[in-house]
């Protein structure tokens, strides 16, 4: 430990009762949550001791992947730790008062009616609000390999509300690398000749306090020119104009190295699991269905790989059927665009599998088309979804990936087929982005007044009777 630049404070909680109840309470503690030890002592007294790492943004450590891991071979060497890990696990409306329920609209009554239970991975709280979301877990690896490589900067790319280009700005000034970002939007030409603004709204407010260099560019020229070939472009001009040493990160930070971020979500995960097997009447608990959002393919390759691998499903001795089934919902593209960009991350972490990993990916997990209108563009349908389920759980999804796909599988997946889903347990994998809601503000204007009304407290009232008014 001693290469590692950490401080660890220890709290101590002297527990003096012998009782079968506290030992229990203690053992089931220490057990559950790794931070807490349990040392028994000759006088009978149990001690329970919580440890807490200080650990520097910009430590690297050490790799060393799940055990069930071994079929990737291109196993990155450092990681760094910037995650609030591990992220918790919630299970949607199950207690509701009978009150509450019948108040309650379509979301929680459907699921109720059909007995699905609906567990939420809450990946959005992976970060503070600068960081949060499922792009972090893969930064750590990829960051980890930047500071490994001598890189002095870095360069990535998305739409111009994009949750990654964010959380890469933020993630890369905390271990002291410089962010530039390069933004899809139909306003680039306008921006550059100075006839409109690019704003400080959701993500872009926290790009620019993090004094990213922003280059645009249009839709047109992203799809004709490619992610790859323009980060590419400007990681050159960074080179040639000032002589640093750029790292280049692609479109979501998807690809062998990012991806890793996601078999170690997937130990978290099989970890979360064998805990709630304990804390269930029935050992034999499990999840019948995973569900995920994808945009650029790098959190569901590493889902499903994790995942099949996780559950013995993956490789020559296949035997295991116990896998939940695995669900992406495409925001953008289409299916074949997923299946073959999983297939390409699989190969770059270096799948040794006795099947062509196109063949696997198409086996492993089922690709929903759920863009909609497009990526980023939202129906009115989808918007009253993402705010009927807030109301209903408290739980904000952004209109672009969590909250587009979640409305397209339980919507139209699940209703399309109800009994393949009737008393199953579903998880869904929330990879955060509430800050693409701002974008929406004016959509959901309408709503508002219905939802979540604005009184005036008369606070002297008329001929002094105290009043609210409308």
């Amino acid at each position: 430990m001693s290469n590692i630049n950490l401080l660890s404070f220890t709290f101590m909680l002297l527990l003096t009762s012998t009782s079968r109840a506290t030992t229990a309470f203690i053992s089931s503690l220490s057990t559950h949550h790794p931070h807490f030890q349990l040392i028994g002592s000759r006088h009978n007294t149990n001690r329970l001791i919580m440890s807490f790492e200080f650990q520097q943004p910009d430590t690297q450590y050490p790799y060393t992947p799940p055990a069930w891991a071994s079929p990737l071979t291109n196993v990155p060497k450092k990681r760094l730790k910037l995650a609030h890990l591990p992220t918790p696990i919630q299970l949607i409306g199950a207690n509701r008062s009978t009150r509450q329920q019948k108040n309650s609209s379509t979301i929680l009554s459907r699921l109720k009616e059909l007995n699905i239970k609906l567990y939420i991975k809450r990946d959005d709280a992976t970060g503070g609000v600068e960081l949060g979301g499922n792009k972090l877990r893969k930064l750590e690896f990829l960051l980890a390999d930047a500071l490994e490589t001598g890189c002095d900067s870095v360069v990535t790319i998305g739409g111009e509300q994009s949750n990654h280009c964010r959380a890469t700005a933020a993630a890369a000034r905390m271990v002291g690398l410089s962010p530039n970002l390069i933004l899809r939007t139909r306003r680039a030409d306008k921006i550059h000749e100075k006839t409109d603004e690019l704003g400080f709204e959701g993500n872009i407010l926290f790009d620019r306090m993090m004094g990213s260099t922003i280059y645009t560019c249009t839709p047109g020229e992203y799809g004709r020119v490619g992610s790859n070939k323009l980060v590419q472009h400007v990681c050159d001009y960074i080179a040639t104009k000032d002589g640093g040493k750029p790292y280049a990160i692609p479109v979501g930070g998807s690809n062998g190295v990012g991806s890793w971020g996601y078999i170690n979500a997937v130990d978290e995960l099989m970890n979360q699991m064998e805990s709630m097997k304990q804390d269930n009447t029935s050992s034999d608990f499990n999840l019948d269905h995973v569900v995920f959002a994808t945009g650029s393919g790098g959190t569901a390759a590493g889902i499903s790989l994790g995942l099949s691998m996780a559950y013995g499903s993956l490789g020559p001795s296949a035997t295991d059927t116990s896998c939940p089934k695995l669900h992406a919902v495409g925001v953008c593209d289409n299916p074949a665009y997923f299946y073959d960009t999983m297939a390409l991350i699989a190969n770059e972490m270096g799948a040794s599998l006795d099947k062509t990993t196109d063949q696997f990916i198409r086996e492993a997990v089922t690709v929903h088309n759920g863009k909609g209108r497009g990526y980023a563009l939202s129906t009115e349908d989808e918007l009253d979804f993402i705010l009927q389920f807030s109301l209903e759980t408290g739980i904000a999804l952004d209109p672009v990936y969590s909250g587009k796909a979640l409305y397209h599988f339980l919507k139209h997946v699940v209703e399309n087929d109800v009994e393949s889903y009737r008393n199953k347990n579903v998880l869904f994998w929330h990879t955060g982005g509430a800050l693409g809601i701002y974008e929406k503000g004016n959509d959901l204007l309408h709503k508002f007044s219905e939802v979540s009304p604005v009184k005036r407290v008369d606070v002297y009232g008329s001929n002094g009777v105290k009043e609210i008014t409308d």
